[in-house]
């Protein structure tokens, strides 16, 4: 990882604090990222063992999830850390809120593939989800990635992503209120499929979040609510 950017303050101490802080937060991501990749595996496979093992890290996503956040206050409380330290805690704070948040969608996806596990062995005709899962861990590991780095260059190539993300989503909506049109027995397990996607697009959403902090982390301009064009423009200029 690139330290550069942490200051080297006078105690040795301080800076071990930043950096443990730091793989943390990688940690943390790392088993989020696991657990969409196997949650949508559990989908497309049926496997409800592999879909109950999801679940469960949820627990270990949170227990992360308020370990760092303890700790960044612990910080913040007796180090009173200014510019660019002052700005690292504050983004690791709203980062393992973004990826508790997608833990939540992983884990609602594997909720959902233990549901259609019983009722629906067709997964075969959902491989347009396989592609929209493929492109939000793209987007989670390419900020993750920034994060590691802390070099913002080609965040926008990340958030970018999200409009081939969002086209996906509109398209499986569409198949999806087809399939229950042509007969309304598949009502409940279309909503089911549905309820993947939209956990699907959400996880994009927290993706694109996450670069947005970084920004902010890195230059300290807050770039949230602006659009794909505007954020191609600053980050240019």
């Amino acid at each position: 990882m690139d330290n550069s950017k942490i200051g080297q303050h006078i105690s040795g101490q301080f800076n071990k604090e930043l950096e443990d802080v730091r793989n943390k937060v990688l940690t943390m991501g790392g088993l989020v990222e696991q657990q969409i990749e196997l949650a949508v595996t559990a989908f497309s496979t049926g496997d409800v063992e592999m879909a109950e093992l999801v679940i469960k890290q949820d627990n270990q996503v949170d227990a992360l999830e308020m370990a760092i956040d303890q700790e960044c206050m612990q910080i913040l409380a007796l180090r009173q850390p200014a510019a660019f330290d002052l700005r690292l805690l504050i983004t690791v704070i709203k980062v393992i809120n973004e990826l508790e948040r997608v833990g939540d969608m992983a884990e609602r996806i594997a909720e959902m593939a233990i549901q259609l596990s019983s009722a629906d062995n067709k997964h075969d005709q959902y491989y347009e989800l396989e592609h929209m899962a493929e492109l939000v861990q793209e987007m989670l590991h390419g900020a993750l990635d920034v994060f590691a780095r802390m070099n913002v260059e080609d965040v926008t190539s990340i958030t970018g992503l999200d409009e081939n993300v969002d086209r996906e989503y509109a398209s499986i909506i569409r198949q999806l209120i087809t399939r229950m049109m042509e007969d309304p027995r598949n009502i409940t397990r279309m909503l089911d499929v549905l309820w993947i996607a939209r956990s699907l697009e959400r996880i994009g959403d927290h993706a694109c979040n996450i670069c947005e902090h970084l920004i902010y982390m890195v230059k300290g301009e807050d770039v949230r609510h602006l659009t794909q064009e505007e954020l191609e423009r600053k980050m240019k200029g």
